[in-house]
């Protein structure tokens, strides 16, 4: 395992909380932003996770990587389509997204396992 993506998940939900009540009215509009953007209209939600997955591969960001994982997993995406969005990240991002994209394929498997209650 290259990373413990389930347990950045939770160490980082710490820490956010730490920003939401340093930074509070920013992090409302963030929070706004977010449902705004993730409610289903013309793409479903599982839909608008799976394009946040391949931005943050190509953007590079661990922990975007682990959450919008993690929200795939939840929102029922199957492992064909998390390597589809793979391939559309390296496409757009090249050789570095590569290498995030072996790591957000590590990171759904991760919660997927831990969603199916597998050790």
């Amino acid at each position: 395992m290259h990373k413990n993506w389930t347990a950045m998940t939770g160490e980082l939900s710490v820490a956010l909380k730490e920003v939401r009540g340093g930074a509070p009215d920013v992090m409302k509009g963030f929070s706004a932003i977010a449902q705004a953007a993730l409610k289903a209209n013309a793409l479903d939600t599982k839909t608008k996770e799976l394009i946040a997955l391949a931005i943050a591969v190509a953007t590079r960001c661990d922990a975007c990587i682990a959450f919008h994982a993690e929200a795939a997993v939840k929102l029922g995406a199957s492992r064909d389509e998390v390597m589809e969005t793979m391939g559309m990240a390296i496409y757009m991002g090249a050789g570095p997204s590569v290498m995030y994209a072996a790591q957000a394929v590590e990171a759904y498997d991760q919660f997927a396992k831990k969603a199916a209650g597998t050790p």
